[in-house]
């Protein structure tokens, strides 16, 4: 109970196999990119916490609200003595609200990809929780086939929030909630927070924030290239980049080249042209009919939805569907 997070699927040299297999293909295909999960590593992750705390990003805060308001209805709709199963926890700072508010739970299972940040968290909760048991999983959420034994028995409740499933295409988020539903059991549940469709200006503010630490979010994962896989990126000569595109529903985010340039990476180069620009992420955007079309695809029916007073996020409470 008071160790370091199980590692059902992951090891650091695995870790670092991945990364380099994933950097080097994305950077020889057309056009080029890198899967977002590599941007959390722990440096990545912590600056991630950082902008969940900037003005413009109003994802955290508004979720949390809704999270804050509808925990009773939660806590009935989960039942007694339900282990917690996040994917993706990151620092936890959401599942706090579930913990407190569903009081009598078997246990908390936080699932994250950054071993360093995912036992430093689990440390933290286990001061904070005492009476808590705290089941970390170091693995990527996207290819986990199985949970801790202790959870065995248990109703699984699962917790996607952040709007992280829209950082999955489409046929990736179908993929996720069907092996969710799979680890969750018959009888699980998941809630999940969607990032709702708005007015394009206020999503350009939340991914362009004035602090630029979304910038520096983006860059630190040259950071890592050249510690991890002893690249040569020159970080001034690459900057920041998103937008919203609106026919296909999702912000776009990508590090773009500043000017002609080659670059050293595990001993491979590759040239940049000026304006080249290489996809770290996608951040898709849904309205009611979205969300449940998703969540037929993944097996899920929608037994509940909360939102803000400006629809601006919705927290969803999914069912298997039989």
């Amino acid at each position: 109970m008071n160790g370091p997070a199980l590692v059902l699927e992951r090891s650091e040299a695995d870790d670092r196999a991945e990364f380099r297999e994933a950097v080097l293909a994305g950077l020889a295909r057309t056009p080029r990119a890198i899967p977002a999960k590599f941007l959390y590593d722990a440096r990545g992750s912590a600056l991630f916490d950082q902008i969940c705390e900037l003005p413009e990003y109003y994802l955290t805060r508004t979720e949390t609200g809704i999270l804050r308001q509808c925990v009773a209805e939660l806590a009935v709709l989960a039942g007694p003595g339900c282990a917690l199963v996040e994917f993706g926890s990151g620092s936890s700072v959401k599942s706090r609200v579930l913990l407190e508010g569903l009081r009598d739970l078997s246990a908390y299972v936080p699932i994250d990809i950054s071993r360093q940040h995912l036992d430093a968290t689990a440390a933290r909760l286990r001061r904070d929780y005492p009476g808590l048991k705290v089941e970390p999983v170091c693995a990527d959420y996207m290819a986990l086939t199985d949970l801790p034994a202790d959870v065995n028995g248990a109703t699984r409740l699962g917790f996607f929030p952040g709007s992280t499933i829209g950082n999955l295409e489409p046929a990736e988020a179908t993929a996720f909630l069907r092996r969710a539903r799979s680890l969750l059991g018959p009888t699980g549940c998941l809630v999940m927070g969607v990032d709702l469709k708005k007015d394009p200006s206020r999503l350009h503010a939340a991914y362009n924030d004035s602090a630029g630490v979304t910038a520096e979010f983006t860059l630190n994962l040259l950071r890592r290239m050249n510690r991890e896989l002893e690249a040569n990126f020159d970080l001034a000569g690459f900057a920041h980049e998103a937008f919203y595109n609106a026919a296909e529903g999702r912000i776009e985010i990508y590090f773009r080249s500043l000017r002609p340039q080659t670059v050293t990476v595990a001993g491979r180069s590759f040239t940049f042209s000026e304006g080249e620009r290489v996809h770290t992420e996608y951040s898709y955007k849904y309205d009611d009919a979205g969300i449940d079309t998703l969540a037929r695809s993944g097996g899920f029916s929608i037994e509940h939805t909360w939102t803000d007073p400006d629809r601006l996020f919705a927290v969803t409470y999914l069912e298997s569907a039989p």
